[in-house]
């Protein structure tokens, strides 16, 4: 569904915003990182400066230093267990405002402490978080590392007929450059542009560096920093199900909207068009006829619109499966639509009609608004290797991808719309829609609800 690894790609990503940002967040994961060591050396590293400054070390450093390391050392062990989880919801804090603001990844914050704060298990989870900040610092400090160094090492040709213009034969010493392998020495023009050379090659590396590093720490905050998963499980059963109720209240007022203004009032029409009939059967057979002919359209009418309805709410050509009624849906399409279906067990019918109706909805919105040319729909089903006979834990995920202009925003409308729909259901939905396409949209749903 991305294209991410193509040529073009990896010759922009250095000069993005999201490579400047990740250059940032992983700036600071670093000083973070040299923070969290230094802060245990802290209180006994002042005492020892204290006590070099006043002279004590130096007249009698035995009898006097180490009965002062003796009482600072478990203090300073007892200050750490006493500050160490309002230190880790507080370093949770920061990393989770640099991930929403650098690499536009929400984290939700865990719930606020409660009681004894021994007993602060997001608070402990937090402070893991920041020892695990240690070895996740060194591949983000080795990709930050490369990009700037990569934008200095190629800035050597630029600036050294600037300032190394001596006149010829002048013995200069050799200017040096960093890489990720050592230093570089060049007395030459010509080798600065060696210099450039591995200064393009590290800027072209650091972007995926970075991206391997800030994924590594996103995954590590949203297991430590998030709230508890039983209580993350909670409040998605809690959203979705307030979603599923006001779902279940917005069809009904649109049931009872469309029931009023369409199928009651041509029944109404009908049983007056009926009645007038009756009274001029004897007196005036033509209008009788006419009005009798009138009912009859007026009864096929509404009947239609109780169909129409009824579809709405479950249309009949799921009850041959989903591949039929998709088959059946791509026939009225505006654009040419390609249907591949592999489902080796038949979903739930709850299911199967929130995957029709998605795919109904994807395939309008890509005729209204693509441009495409063509449209390609799949739906595959798998089982887990733990479900049993029935079905239960497998799962279906819906693609559909067009040719088109692209551009599809996920928080728009009609995809945040489809997106809080499948919730219910413990649904996900993937987008991939960059400006001038392709458009790549893909939903997973659960087997069996």
């Amino acid at each position: 569904m991305s294209d991410d690894n193509g040529p073009m790609t990896a010759l922009r990503a250095p000069f993005t915003t999201l490579a400047l940002r990740r250059t940032v967040f992983c700036v600071a994961g670093v000083v973070g990182a040299v923070a969290i060591l230094a802060a245990p050396a802290i209180v006994p590293g002042a005492a020892a400066l204290n006590l070099w400054a006043t002279g004590a070390m130096s007249v009698q450093p035995a009898p006097v230093v180490a009965p002062v390391f003796l009482v600072l050392f478990p203090l300073t062990i007892a200050l750490l267990l006493v500050l160490a989880t309002p230190a880790g919801r507080a370093l949770g804090a920061v990393h989770r405002t640099l991930a929403r603001r650098l690499l536009d990844e929400q984290v939700d914050a865990p719930p606020p402490r409660r009681g004894r704060r021994i007993a602060d298990g997001p608070g402990w989870r937090a402070l893991g978080y920041g020892l695990l900040k240690i070895p996740l610092a060194i591949p983000e400090g080795y990709g930050a590392f490369c990009y700037v160094f990569g934008i200095v090492n190629l800035s050597y040709p630029v600036w050294w007929p600037l300032f190394r213009n001596h006149p010829p034969g002048t013995t200069l010493d050799p200017v040096r450059a960093l890489t990720p392998f050592g230093t570089l020495g060049t007395r030459t023009f010509g080798g600065t542009l060696i210099i450039a050379a591995a200064g393009l090659a590290m800027l072209l590396a650091a972007p995926w560096l970075m991206r391997a590093g800030t994924t590594l720490d996103v995954a590590a905050m949203r297991r430590l920093l998030g709230p508890p998963r039983l209580a993350e499980r909670v409040r998605e059963l809690q959203a979705s199900r307030a979603q599923a109720i006001d779902d279940a209240a917005t069809m009904m007022r649109r049931l009872e909207r469309d029931l009023h203004d369409g199928a009651q009032i041509r029944l109404a029409t009908l049983a007056l068009n009926l009645g007038m009939a009756r009274e001029k059967f004897d007196d005036d057979p033509e209008q009788a006829r006419e009005l009798l002919a009138l009912s009859h359209q007026g009864a096929k009418d509404a009947l239609a619109e109780l169909r129409e309805l009824v579809r709405g709410i479950h249309p009949p050509v799921l009850d041959n499966g989903l591949g039929d009624a998709l088959a059946t849906l791509a026939t009225s399409s505006a654009i040419p639509v390609t249907v591949t279906v592999d489902l080796p067990v038949r979903p739930a019918p709850a299911i199967e009609t929130i995957a029709y109706f998605c795919a109904s909805e994807l395939l309008a919105n890509a005729a209204k608004h693509s441009r495409a040319s063509r449209i390609a729909l799949s739906v595959n089903g798998k089982r887990t290797p733990t479900a049993e006979d029935d079905g239960v834990g497998g799962h279906l995920t819906l693609n559909v991808g067009d040719d088109g202009v692209g551009g599809a925003d996920p928080d728009g409308p009609g995809l945040s719309g489809l997106a809080r729909r499948i919730a219910v259901v413990d649904g996900r939905m993937r987008v991939h829609s960059p400006a001038g396409g392709p458009t790549r949209i893909g939903i997973e749903l659960p087997t069996y609800v």
